[in-house]
């Protein structure tokens, strides 16, 4: 019996990309052979669906990337439609399962990551809840290889992870301690312990991944250059720092080096210092100024360069009043109804999760006279939420799965800034007429996740240099 050709070069990784082409606009089911049976589940079925159904792959469990000869990792990941049918990326890419007691002896370039995930082939499906596997339809294909400076940035992550389990404190690990790399967690409702080498602690079982943030930026150059989806180019942003630069030291002493010379200076000397108008009193002044010294000037929003959107890295300006309080409290995004209502993975799959445990850049602005508004510039500092905190945060998000589960999207059924829980929900919209779609049917008013000013003077007061 002959065997059927291939129909690419397994030793070739333009010929691989060039062949999953043909996978576009279809499904599995299209290719599958008459009287075939797959029964793979979990996760990572779909991967080893394509590789056995399109690529003619026997299923193997090989650390060795996917394609051995080529270098090739084959790597299927969701999309979901956003508003206006807009393509966005589900969920963060899992790169295979963390072993702590060995990854403390192993170098980066040595790593099980990196040597699997160098150069992958990206697979890109509509995910359809409850749908079979098989009538998943792919939409793009594209072969990435990190660009050098990604991969820097990628390596410092690494060695991160890696220092903070030599330390004892696997179980503390979050997603929000990295940049790109992230460590997150496993199991099918992320409570799987497993041990760790330098304490007796249970530490929760961790992969490595590329953060919804990375994957959302990769997608987003895609679906806007239109380029050739064999090309690796980063995505055309406003650029903080250069690979030259990141050899010598981290991102984030990089950019936190670049607010020391303004430290106990008013924030109006600063805006002049930076050609910053401030003749309207705009309401964002404050962030306009921290944005702009951490760009050295540049007329464009930090959280917008391409490092602190691959990073998911938020910069927030806080202004702390001559009495150490802190009056406001801090919003984030508006709390998507459809999405949460939907959601299937709960708590480690949804985007509140994800905002939660991002990396937080805080610059800190503190009044020197009661209501004279003479505010310098104090501190700067990179923070995460701990688990003790995130554990607050998953009940927070429960309550809100629960009220939009039973429609309950009203003031008086989720917490309010006066249960001093750390977080609440209020409205954020623009009026009272300002609303969001409701998955039970017609509108209902936006509402907003937010931190609790007592928490942020919490967070401020115990990062006080």
């Amino acid at each position: 019996m002959k065997t059927k050709p291939l129909g690419y070069d397994p030793k070739d990784a333009a010929s691989i990309w060039q062949y999953s082409a043909g996978l576009l606009g279809h499904t599995l089911r299209e290719f599958i052979e008459e009287g075939v049976a797959y029964e793979y589940t979990g996760k990572g079925a779909l991967g080893q669906m394509v590789e056995e159904i399109f690529f003619h792959i026997a299923n193997n469990s090989r650390a060795e990337a996917d394609f051995e000869s080529a270098g090739v990792e084959l790597k299927c990941t969701p999309l979901k439609h956003g508003k206006k049918e807009a393509l966005l990326i589900k969920e963060r890419l899992v790169c295979g399962m963390i072993n702590y007691c060995n990854l403390v002896g192993e170098d980066f370039e040595e790593s099980h990551f990196y040597t699997k995930c160098q150069l992958m082939l990206l697979l890109f499906y509509l995910h359809i809840k409850d749908a079979n596997k098989l009538d998943l339809e792919f939409l793009i294909s594209l072969l990435w290889k990190f660009p050098d400076k990604d991969l820097e940035i990628i390596r410092q992550d690494y060695y991160t992870i890696v220092n903070k389990v030599k330390q004892g404190l696997a179980h503390e690990l979050s997603e929000g301690d990295t940049l790109y790399l992230g460590a997150c967690r496993k199991g099918a409702d992320g409570s799987s312990v497993t041990k760790q080498p330098f304490s007796e602690t249970m530490a929760p079982s961790r992969a490595f991944c590329l953060k919804t943030s990375y994957m959302s930026a990769i997608l987003k150059w895609v679906l806007e250059t239109k380029k050739n989806h064999l090309n690796t180019l980063n995505p055309e942003l406003s650029s903080l720092v250069s690979l030259q630069a990141l050899k010598k030291d981290s991102l984030e002493n990089i950019v936190l080096k670049r607010y020391t010379k303004y430290i106990g200076t008013g924030y109006k000397k600063i805006a002049k210092s930076l050609n910053i108008d401030l003749s309207k009193n705009p309401k964002n002044k404050f962030a306009m100024i921290a944005s702009a010294i951490g760009t050295k000037g540049e007329k464009v929003n930090i959280n917008s360069t391409e490092e602190f959107l691959k990073a998911g890295l938020m910069m927030k300006a806080i202004r702390v009043q001559a009495n150490g309080r802190i009056k406001e409290s801090m919003a984030f995004e508006n709390i998507n109804y459809t999405e949460v209502y939907h959601e299937e993975n709960e708590w480690i799959d949804s985007r509140c999760y994800d905002i939660f445990t991002s990396r937080f850049m805080f610059v800190i602005f503190r009044e020197q006279t009661p209501e004279k508004e003479d505010y310098v510039l104090d501190q700067i500092f990179f923070w995460t939420m701990p688990q003790s905190d995130l554990q607050v945060a998953e009940q927070y998000w429960n309550n809100i799965k629960q009220c939009v589960n039973e429609n309950h999207i009203a003031p008086e059924y989720f917490w309010k800034i006066g249960d001093h829980k750390l977080f609440h929900v209020r409205p954020k919209g623009k009026n009272k007429q300002d609303l969001a779609p409701n998955p039970h049917g017609g509108e209902v008013q936006k509402y907003c996740y937010w931190f609790n000013n007592e928490y942020i003077t919490d967070i401020v007061n115990k990062n006080k240099q």
